[in-house]
């Protein structure tokens, strides 16, 4: 393998998380190939990437003469065959496991047997590796949407993952402005989703149990703990509020919080109803009276203005 600073990059699907993907290493010095299964989705991921990389510009994170040594970075195909030659090749596609296993075996197949296979998916690494010969190589780097303006990949071999293959990978994310987190063991979900699923699911609890308003949960969150957690996060906080404070509150509120197995009954009906948020109009919130688009335009520049307040901080 070569200097994680640096290097060639496949990156397999070319949707949301793989376009960023591409994004993130072109933009720090890595020769990439983005590779889809249409020149037409390419192509639009490129304008995708040319529109990100202006944004950066306009919000100060990136000089404009960055631009074009950037995207001169990026080639496109349709074979993945061209990922013969890189030194890390990172699936990002839908979570078709069949999928996924194929196109893992033909990557270890086509690869250089020093090459580090990842999955950005919120899969395991043993859970795609089953046709890998060389499972010690295979690694999961769990991605944030969007890539491009979230720090966090969560980073986790399997029981086969060697770690060097772990320590080059976080050396190989650091070089290019991630923050890698290690876990130190598989876990359905990696940390965050576990952590932010437990919060949805409570919340779900409250409103399908009449507690209050969707407005009324969402707001309590906006207002208070998600500006802390921000900064503190919930360990921390509750060595900070007091450990044993929190262990005696934990005792009184764990048993009413919601465990449920399946998500309330209220929101499968929803979904089996066609209401599948903002792409069909309604979800728990009637869409046709607020602006997704909007919505995402406005959370968009506030992960940017957090990009400067860390950009300050180093």
């Amino acid at each position: 393998m070569t200097s994680p600073s640096s290097g060639t990059l496949a990156v397999i699907g070319n949707g949301v998380i793989g376009h960023g993907i591409a994004e993130v290493f072109a933009k720090g010095g890595w020769d990439v190939c983005l590779i889809g299964r249409s020149q037409d989705s390419l192509s639009s991921a490129i304008d995708r990437i040319r529109s990100s990389l202006d944004e950066f510009v306009e919000a100060g994170l990136l000089l404009a003469s960055a631009v074009p040594p950037a995207m001169s970075r990026i080639s496109t195909s349709t074979s993945i065959e061209q990922a013969a030659n890189a030194d890390l090749a990172i699936e990002a596609l839908p979570e078709d496991m069949d999928l996924k296993l194929g196109v893992f075996a033909q990557l270890d197949a086509i690869c250089r047997p020093d090459s580090v296979l990842a999955t950005a998916s919120g899969h395991p690494a043993s859970s795609v590796d089953g046709k890998v010969t060389r499972k010690q190589r295979v690694v999961a780097a769990h991605f944030w949407y969007p890539p491009q303006l979230l720090p966090l990949v969560e980073v986790c071999g399997s029981p086969q993952t060697s770690s060097e293959t772990v320590s080059w990978i976080c050396d190989a994310l650091t070089a290019v402005d991630k923050t890698p987190v290690v876990l130190d063991r598989e876990v359905p979900g990696f940390l965050g989703n576990r952590i932010q699923f437990a919060a949805l699911r409570e919340a779900w609890s409250l409103w399908a149990a009449g507690v209050a308003s969707a407005e009324a949960i969402d707001s309590v969150v906006k207002n208070s703990i998600g500006r802390r957690l921000a900064m503190t996060g919930p360990i921390e906080s509750a060595d900070l509020g007091g450990l044993d404070t929190m262990y005696h509150f934990a005792q009184f509120l764990f048993p009413s919080l919601d465990r449920s197995v399946e998500p309330p009954t209220a929101i499968g009906a929803l979904v089996r109803d066609g209401n599948r948020g903002v792409s069909s109009g309604r979800g728990i919130y009637d869409w046709a009276e607020r602006s997704g688009a909007a919505l995402l335009s406005s959370r968009r520049q506030e992960l940017i203005r957090w990009l400067k307040i860390d950009s300050h901080r180093e």
